[in-house]
C-alpha cells in the first residue's frame, strides 16, 4: 500500500514512516520545509510538500493514497485554539477526499481527559469540554458513516525513546534546574506511556486491520506512579526525590498530578498489539546521559 502521513518528520510520525517502510508499505510525507523534507527523504520514504493549513495540498495527497496516517499537529499550548480548528479542517478536508473508498484514515489523540482517578478504556468516549482537539476525533469517526475507515489512535501523554523531546524530558530538566526530582502529594497518581517504536509498531496493525470507526489505545504501561517516576529520575541524576507542589513544573504541573490510568486491552485484542521495547523507567536514564 501507498500512505500519505502527515507528520511524517515529527517524534512519532518518523518512526511510523520506518516502521511501515520496513513492512513492505510506500510511504508520502508531508513535508512543510526543506530541512522536514530532507529527514522525510532520509527515511525512505518520498515526499509531498504542503502544510496542514493547506487544505489543497493535502486533498492531492490523500486522494493520490491507499489510505492516511493523520500525525501533524501543532503542539503549542499558547495557541490550542487555533491547533485544534486546522486540525478539524485537516480532518475534514481528508475524510472528504477518501469518503467512499473504505481507505483507511488514522488520526492522533490522546488518552488524557478521558477519565480521573480510574483507568480509561477505549469504550470511554471524551468530553468534548476537556480539549478543542477532541472535535477533530469527533470527525474522524463520523467518516465511518461515510466509506472511510477511519481510526482514532489515543495515544498516552509521554511516548518515549531516547531523543524525547516530551513531557519527560521537562521533567529530567526541571530537575536538573531546581536539585529536586519532584512528584505532587504522595505521588500515587498514575501516569500512562508508550514507547515510540511500540506505538508505530500499534499505528502500522491499525492501518492493516482495524476496522472502521474503530477507537484504539496506544498505552503500553497503563499506569507508572509518578513516585516511581520521580525516584528514576532522582537516580538518574544522583539527586534527591522530593513531594512538591504542582506549581513546581510550571504548565506541566497539572498534567503530571493528575491520576489518568488508561487500558489498551481491546486495542491488544483486537490487533494482537503486544509492545516488546523498554517502558518508561528503564528507559529514564536515556534522558538523562
Amino acid at each position: 500500500m501507498r500512505y500519505f502521513v502527515t507528520g511524517a518528520s515529527g517524534w512519532i510520525g518518523s518512526a511510523v514512516v520506518a516502521e511501515l517502510i520496513e513492512a513492505g508499505h510506500e510511504v508520502v510525507g508531508l513535508a512543510r520545509s526543506q530541512a522536514s523534507a530532507e529527514r522525510v527523504r532520509a527515511l525512505g520514504a518520498d515526499v509531498h510538500r504542503g502544510e496542514l493549513d493547506d487544505l489543497e495540498s493535502l486533498v492531492a495527497g490523500a486522494a493520490a493514497s491507499d489510505g492516511v496516517v493523520h500525525l501533524g499537529y501543532n503542539h503549542d499550548f499558547s495557541r490550542m485554539g487555533e491547533a485544534a480548528r486546522t486540525d478539524l479542517a485537516a480532518i475534514t478536508a481528508i475524510g472528504g477526499a477518501l469518503e467512499g473508498t473504505d481507505r483507511p484514515l488514522l488520526i492522533a489523540s490522546g488518552t488524557l481527559g478521558l477519565a480521573t482517578g480510574r483507568v480509561a478504556t477505549e469504550e470511554d468516549s471524551a468530553d468534548p469540554s476537556s480539549h478543542p482537539r477532541i472535535a477533530g476525533a469527533q470527525a474522524a469517526l463520523g467518516f465511518a458513516e461515510r466509506g472511510v475507515r477511519s481510526i482514532v489512535t489515543r495515544f498516552a501523554p509521554t511516548v518515549h525513546g531516547p531523543g524525547d523531546p516530551g513531557f519527560v524530558a521537562v521533567l529530567v530538566a526541571k530537575a536538573r534546574e531546581t536539585g529536586v526530582a519532584g512528584y505532587v502529594g504522595d505521588g500515587a497518581n498514575r501516569w500512562p506511556a508508550v514507547h515510540r517504536l511500540d506505538a508505530a509498531r500499534l499505528v502500522r496493525l491499525a492501518m492493516e486491520g482495524a476496522p472502521a470507526g474503530s477507537v484504539i489505545h496506544a498505552t503500553a504501561e497503563e499506569g507508572i506512579p509518578a513516585l516511581q517516576i520521580a525516584e528514576a529520575i532522582g537516580q538518574a541524576l544522583g539527586i534527591a526525590t522530593a513531594s512538591v507542589a504542582p506549581e513546581h513544573f510550571d504548565w506541566l504541573g497539572p498534567f503530571f498530578a493528575a491520576d489518568v490510568p488508561a487500558s489498551s486491552a481491546r486495542t491488544r485484542e483486537l490487533l494482537g498489539w503486544e509492545p516488546t521495547h523498554p517502558g518508561l523507567l528503564e528507559d529514564i536514564p536515556n534522558y538523562v546521559g
